[in-house]
């Protein structure tokens, strides 16, 4: 099964960038989207062949998730079950027959930090979902978790230590998270290759000059870590300021 990610940064506007191509002519067993920014009746656009499940922001063209699948999950879920946490389309969570999916868009901690201490009452909540889940069966997360883990994933950690993304605050909810049971899959399987970015600015031609950070994930419990066969970045990919992201795996 090979699973994608990728945070579209608009839906509507990625479509003229491309999206289509990607998604009818890419070997995607589920693509998961993030900040798709509309709703599913705002769509001018065809999307066929696939099970859709659409978690749209209350505010209008913010924010928002989307998952279309290939197979028919068991059961579908939005959201994580907390009322202030639930109003922004930030997750959907598809239960498949041996493990659950969860598609997230993690909240930006905002210029300055301004929404930094939000960020860290939504990691907290957000992990102990997440565990409540693994209790049943294993759980495989994707999306734009607006944090680069450590140094090597991003270009410049020096100056960037106080910025979004990469405070101490942030970057240790991550290892939180996978001292909980959970794996990077990239990390795993490619411990040491630098220069891996799945974010640009767009400021500078960042993109170009491939000055990045990697804050997309596949994330997985540690019990299906040994059936990826794969972890991949595809930064070749445009139509946003983030390229997808995904696994590979094998006996599920």
């Amino acid at each position: 099964m090979k699973i994608v990610s990728w945070n579209v940064n608009g839906l509507r506007a990625c479509v003229k960038k491309g999206f289509l191509d990607f998604y009818n002519n890419g070997d995607y067993d589920i693509i998961c989207l993030q900040e798709i920014k509309m709703m599913r009746e705002q769509a001018d656009f065809e999307l066929e062949g696939r099970f859709q499940f659409w978690n749209s922001a209350q505010k209008k063209g913010y924010s928002g998730t989307a998952i279309f699948s290939k197979q028919e999950p068991l059961s579908e879920s939005y959201g994580i079950g907390i009322a202030e946490h639930d109003t922004e389309g930030r997750v959907i969570t598809l239960e498949y027959d041996k493990f659950f999916l969860v598609n997230c868009y993690t909240p930006n901690s905002k210029h300055e930090l301004l929404r930094l201490d939000y960020r860290m009452e939504w990691e907290d909540a957000f992990a102990a979902y997440l565990k409540s889940l693994e209790a049943g069966k294993p759980v495989i997360l994707v999306g734009d978790l607006n944090v680069a883990h450590n140094e090597i994933d991003l270009a410049n950690p020096r100056t960037n230590t106080k910025n979004p993304g990469f405070t101490p605050q942030e970057r240790g909810k991550m290892t939180s998270l996978l001292e909980r049971g959970f794996v990077d899959t990239f990390r795993r399987l490619y411990p040491d290759r630098t220069e891996a970015y799945t974010w640009w600015s767009p400021m500078s031609n960042s993109r170009e000059r491939n000055v990045g950070w990697r804050i997309d994930y596949v994330i997985v419990s540690e019990s299906l870590a040994a059936n990826i066969t794969d972890a991949f970045i595809l930064n070749d990919v445009y139509g946003s300021d983030h390229c997808p992201v995904g696994i590979d795996i094998i006996g599920i």
